[in-house]
């Protein structure tokens, strides 16, 4: 052995679980509905052999629980998935807010997408524990809001590193 892991390497990043094809801005759409359908093509882009549909419904039938838009603009929409083997994150910049029926009642800008492995909830717990703190932060979310094109956001989401 050669020692302890170094804590770094410990803490779970962003970019372990998201993809520059897997980010994108821009987009307008008339309901919740259609930004989850968005989404769904997403996520699927990062385990081959999903269909979109069936992250839908994954998507969806979670929605049905409560609304995972955690106010402030951001939503996490997330979904267990058989066929999943690795936490898969996807992330959609809105041009015109969007009603998501968020706990604080405001439209939705920021929404990140995570499927995780149907048996795998410690490592969702983390995932979303994560996500939740990166968009808790409201210096990190106005500059999401900035950032000047999908590279540039990938680059932010991917850098940041929980409790840093």
């Amino acid at each position: 052995m050669a020692g302890p892991v170094p804590v770094k390497e410990a803490i779970m990043k962003i970019a372990e679980i998201l993809s520059p094809d897997r980010v994108t801005q821009g987009r307008t759409f008339t309901s919740k509905k259609k930004a989850l359908e968005e989404l769904s093509q997403l996520l699927a882009r990062g385990v081959p052999g999903l269909m979109p549909a069936d992250i839908l419904t994954s998507l969806a039938n979670r929605e049905k629980l409560g609304s995972t838009g955690l106010g402030h603009g951001v939503a996490i929409p997330h979904g267990r998935m058989p066929g999943v083997t690795q936490s898969v994150g996807a992330f959609m910049r809105l041009t015109h807010p969007l009603d998501y029926d968020a706990h604080d009642g405001q439209p939705v800008d920021l929404i990140f997408g995570l499927l995780v492995p149907h048996g795998a909830t410690e490592t969702h717990l983390k995932h979303l524990a994560a996500i939740a703190e990166m968009f808790s932060d409201n210096a990190f979310c106005e500059q999401a809001r900035g950032a000047a094109d999908e590279g540039a956001l990938f680059q932010m989401l991917s850098a940041y590193t929980p409790g840093g």
